[in-house]
């Protein structure tokens, strides 16, 4: 039996789910953390096939992570190169590192990058970060692979068989589970930034070749922190919705 819900209550909840780029320390206990996750998997699936795992990385394993991913990206910092990305294919080129999400180190499409630009500027604004503070935009960034503080990391890795239909199967999924955590006051963030190093997160867990890692997700209790108060500008629907050809 489907249970009535006002829409307008929906629509308010959806929206007050913002970023968190800033965590308390408090532990998340493991049975919140299994009930986003449960939540998570209510989403639709391709033939219910559900082509994704997650690695779930919690003290010592979630410290390791940190620790290695931020000596990596000390490595970046130092490579020779203007721009993160051409820094990024730097230590690639040295490291040896895994190349299989190159999609993380490409530039956004001229099609995307108003929308990039302006999000960036906006949040690094919003902290009092100048556009000419090198040092400050990179403790800016070094701050996701301190996971934010988060004392939650979820890694989530896709079946490589089924391409998009496996991303977008696993998009639903994390919206479910971000949901969800918003729902039981706490706080998530997507991250693309850890998913140039796969190697890192397949030397703590044991993951199937068939497998790629597609992004991580922050979980925590949200901080009192100023970048939490930052709110993304939201597209209306006219900016996505296509044109009938005449």
């Amino acid at each position: 039996m489907t249970k009535n819900f006002d829409s307008n209550d929906f629509s308010s909840f959806v929206a007050s789910r913002r970023s968190t780029r800033d965590f308390k320390s408090t532990p998340v206990p493991d049975e919140l953390i299994q009930e986003i996750i449960a939540d998570g998997l209510t989403s639709p699936s391709w033939s219910n096939t559900r082509p994704f795992v997650v690695a779930v990385a919690i003290e010592d394993v979630r410290d390791r992570l940190s620790k290695e991913f931020l000596s990596r990206f000390e490595s970046i910092k130092s490579a020779r190169g203007e721009g993160f990305f051409a820094k990024m294919k730097a230590v690639f080129r040295r490291k040896g590192l895994p190349t299989s999400n190159w999609l993380i180190i490409k530039p956004y499409h001229k099609d995307l990058i108003p929308r990039s630009r302006r999000v960036g500027k906006e949040m690094l604004t919003h902290i009092g970060v100048e556009r000419d503070d090198k040092k400050g935009r990179d403790a800016f960034w070094a701050r996701n692979y301190e996971f934010f503080g988060a004392p939650v990391e979820l890694f989530l890795f896709t079946h490589k068989s089924l391409g998009k239909f496996a991303t977008s199967d696993a998009g639903l999924f994390m919206q479910n589970l971000m949901l969800s955590a918003h729902a039981k006051g706490l706080g998530t963030c997507a991250q693309g930034s850890v998913a140039v190093w796969e190697d890192a997160v397949r030397k703590e867990f044991s993951i199937s070749k068939n497998y790629s890692l597609l992004c991580g997700i922050c979980v925590g209790y949200p901080s009192e922190g100023k970048i939490n108060s930052f709110k993304a500008d939201r597209l209306p629907p006219s900016e996505i919705i296509v044109p009938v050809k005449k």
